[in-house]
């Protein structure tokens, strides 16, 4: 931990610092790996001969210094602006609780000002009722979804919905949360906690429309978690050749081969396909399943950089990178 590489205007760490910079933004990675996480439970509890070398490791090592070690796949954002930073989260799925007890106290993040969610998938959602931990005694948290999303979250869980609260009423036992609906739709983008996203339909399987997000305006970032197809007018706005190239694009990466039958993810060589197209500055990778050897594939992602002209890496949780937004 604590080797860096350049980026823009900021720094690309490794999740070895624990403060927050004064006058800067950052990105955290909360979480980098699939629904299932690593170590996969099912590899371990019916173990092959010889045993997954990702998730022994996973298992044996401990998670801050072991990069094969992945949380849900989550983004939080640390923006800066005039000195004051407020904290946006993207997804908040199974393993959210951890995430806060291992990363939001290794980075002093204090609480959560807004959540984004790009689906409603148990990977993006169910650590909802454990917000309360780190929202303000006496304030909602703004959490941004399309309508279909906010109707499956309420119907699983009821209690979080928007309720009036009475003067001087705090409830301590349940998140609260103020409930904004957002299109997704390229043309109707919202500001969260001072920064402005523009959401990013792209497709997560045949026919379920997943959202991404495009943000900053001095370093052009997107993010896109769960994809198997990339609408046209979504990939315009963030390739080289269409509106403009991307400082940064976090993308998902989900088997290390094509699956032959029709997925929901995009696998390795797809992932790789697609950067060619877009042509972003450099990319982080995330959503990885238990095949990936973190270094292993950061050696490979090396040489195809060096090929390719994009700087190519696997994220990693806790993995924190400063850049102006």
């Amino acid at each position: 931990m604590g080797s860096s590489i350049g980026f823009g205007g900021g720094v690309l760490g490794d999740g070895g610092g624990s403060e927050i910079v004064a006058g800067r933004s950052s990105l955290i990675f909360l979480g980098t790996g699939c629904s299932a996480t690593v170590p996969n439970a099912r590899c371990l509890i019916c173990a092959t001969d010889p045993p997954c070398p990702v998730c022994t490791q996973a298992l044996s090592i401990p998670p801050e210094s072991n990069p094969n070690y992945r949380c849900n796949t989550s983004l939080l954002i640390d923006y800066c602006q005039d000195g004051v930073h407020n904290y946006i989260i993207i997804d908040v799925g199974k393993t959210f609780r951890e995430q806060v007890l291992r990363w939001f106290t290794h980075h002093k993040i204090p609480r959560i000002d807004s959540i984004i969610l790009t689906h409603e998938h148990a990977d993006a959602v169910l650590g909802l009722d454990d917000v309360r931990v780190v929202q303000h005694d006496t304030n909602s948290i703004p959490i941004y979804c399309t309508q279909f999303t906010m109707d499956s979250v309420t119907k699983r869980f009821p209690y979080l919905a928007k309720r009036n609260l009475k003067e001087g009423h705090v409830f301590r036992f349940t998140s609260q949360l103020d409930w904004k609906i957002i299109d997704d739709d390229i043309e109707k983008p919202f500001i969260a906690s001072g920064l402005k996203f523009i959401p990013l339909p792209v497709m997560h399987g045949e026919d379920y429309v997943c959202l991404g997000f495009l943000f900053g305006q001095k370093t052009r970032i997107a993010y896109i978690s769960d994809v198997s197809r990339f609408p046209y007018a979504t990939e315009y706005i963030i390739s080289k050749s269409g509106a403009g190239q991307l400082d940064l694009l976090i993308l998902e990466t989900n088997s290390i081969r094509k699956v032959v039958t029709r997925s929901t993810h995009l696998s390795f060589p797809e992932t790789l396909e697609t950067l060619k197209r877009l042509r972003p500055r450099q990319a982080l990778l995330v959503g990885m399943t238990h095949d990936y050897d973190h270094d292993r594939y950061n050696k490979l992602l090396e040489e195809w950089s060096s090929r390719e002209g994009i700087s190519v890496q696997l994220a990693r949780d806790g993995l924190q990178l400063y850049a102006d937004l």
